[in-house]
């Protein structure tokens, strides 16, 4: 079968002026304009895919640089043929020996990628008039494991292994799609936290954050021990008093919250100290915040550092405190590594920090073999638009559960895409049921021309008022 050619596509360095109001700050990242690295491939047809990777500001021209080169890799070729095997096709947008050379498999190149083949995998959606989730959860287990990349994980996982794990979640898929169609994916807010919050915000956000149906919140820390314990304790007086829940609520008491230090409504607290700490002072630094009684502790040290992460998963178990990390886990053989050492306790992908869907779906197998659950990173541009597909399949195709899972929502920027995610009463993300909406990251025009880098029309107006 053949389909339309790739003929050309075309980037934007599209960035937000979040820094104004302290959106996204934490004790690492200081000064967020939330980016996108955007791409759009056309071809000798109507059918387009757009993609995109997430960046804070000053840089994201060059990851627009590097999809160049990478996006180059497609032209000409035809679409059928690369959605017949779209693990062949990111083993061939990863297999320059050059480009190749400036990774490899990490870095801006990597992320790179992961804009290109989501925009790959937005096309072949597009074109089968499905929603991301959906064109992946109807794969054969066959058909998903052809769409994978294995390469260096096969003594964690090998294709039989995942192919066999496939088989036998296939039953339940249509009773798993149903179930969440219904009830919604559980979420988490992180968006009452940020770091550069007053206290008065923060309260008032938390209590607008109970108020609908969230139980899952989340902090930042790292700056000042005491400060963040002030601060916790403010979310922990609201999360926990069921005065501020909604209306014939009585909290979220059950299976979902055992072990994770929740409170008397049922509501968790969990912490992100974003890289700031070495392994020792992580160690010493959380343990002063057990009083607010955290779920686990996000990125504690240097993403790489798989021991690290270990260590300091040994020290906090005896406090009920576990380990999370995974956003800047910059490749598979990363997570590899992580459930290899049982360094993490919550596995946190990112849906372009990894190589797009293709490397997700090696991820999501691994943890699947090794019982960690996904809550996936989205505190960022476009990344609950992207990431509702990702846990959307982990629990259909994949895990078979959403029992302990939640992911991540931030209250920001989603009026800039055409198919914005959205959240329902129970504080859970919808299913994206659009036959158009491809993987749900097409941005509006207009917001492009206002927001690129550096001559959209908002820059140009800012530039002139300095």
């Amino acid at each position: 079968m053949t389909g339309a050619k790739i003929t050309h596509f075309e980037t934007h360095d599209v960035r937000f002026p979040t820094s104004l109001s302290g959106d996204g700050t934490d004790a690492m990242n200081t000064d967020c304009d939330y980016s996108s690295a955007y791409i759009t491939l056309y071809t000798s047809s109507s059918l387009v895919g757009h993609g995109m990777t997430f960046t804070i500001g000053r840089g994201n021209e060059i990851v627009c640089q590097a999809i160049k080169e990478v996006a180059s890799r497609l032209v000409g070729r035809d679409t059928e043929q690369l959605f017949a095997n779209m693990g062949a096709a990111w083993d061939h947008l990863l297999a320059d020996p050059q480009l190749r050379w400036i990774g490899p498999e990490k870095g801006v190149i990597h992320i790179a990628t992961g804009a290109v083949n989501n925009a790959l995998w937005d096309m072949y959606a597009r074109a089968r008039s499905k929603p991301l989730w959906k064109l992946v959860v109807d794969m054969s287990p066959e058909e998903l494991v052809s769409a994978t990349a294995f390469r260096y994980i096969t003594d964690a996982i090998t294709r039989e292994e995942a192919l066999a794990m496939l088989k036998e979640k296939e039953a339940g898929k249509k009773d798993r799609e149903a179930k969440v169609k219904e009830l919604g994916y559980p979420a988490y807010v992180t968006s009452a936290g940020w770091l550069g919050y007053s206290d008065e915000k923060v309260a008032r956000l938390t209590k607008e954050a109970v108020s609908a149906g969230f139980n899952h919140f989340k902090m930042k820390v790292g700056s000042n021990a005491a400060s963040d314990l002030r601060r916790g304790k403010i979310i922990r007086s609201i999360i926990d008093d069921p005065q501020y829940l909604p209306p014939g609520s009585s909290g979220h008491l059950g299976p979902s919250v055992e072990g994770k230090n929740a409170g008397p409504t049922g509501a968790v607290l969990m912490i992100d100290a974003n890289q700031v700490w070495d392994v020792p002072q992580a160690i010493e630094y959380v343990k002063s915040l057990e009083e607010i009684k955290p779920w686990f502790i996000e990125e504690p040290t240097a993403p790489d550092d798989i021991l690290g992460h270990a260590a300091i998963r040994s020290a906090l178990k005896p406090h009920g405190i576990g380990v999370a990390t995974g956003e800047h886990a910059h490749n598979r053989m990363i997570f590899k590594q992580l459930l290899q050492a049982q360094a993490i306790d919550v596995c946190q992908i990112d849906s372009c920090r990894l190589a797009g869907v293709s490397e997700v779906l090696s991820v999501l197998l691994m943890a699947a073999k090794f019982g960690v659950p996904v809550c996936p990173h989205a505190g960022g541009v476009g990344l609950c638009e992207y990431v509702i597909h990702l846990s959307l399949i982990d629990y259909i195709a994949v895990s078979g559960t959403m029992e302990r899972n939640v992911l991540e929502f931030v209250d920001h920027l989603h009026e800039h895409f055409l198919y914005p995610c959205s959240i329902n009463s129970r504080g859970r993300y919808n299913v994206p049921t659009n036959a158009a909406e491809g993987y749900s990251i097409e941005m509006h025009k207009n917001s492009i021309a206002e927001y690129e880098w550096p001559n959209g029309s908002y820059w140009v107006e800012a530039k002139g008022t300095k």
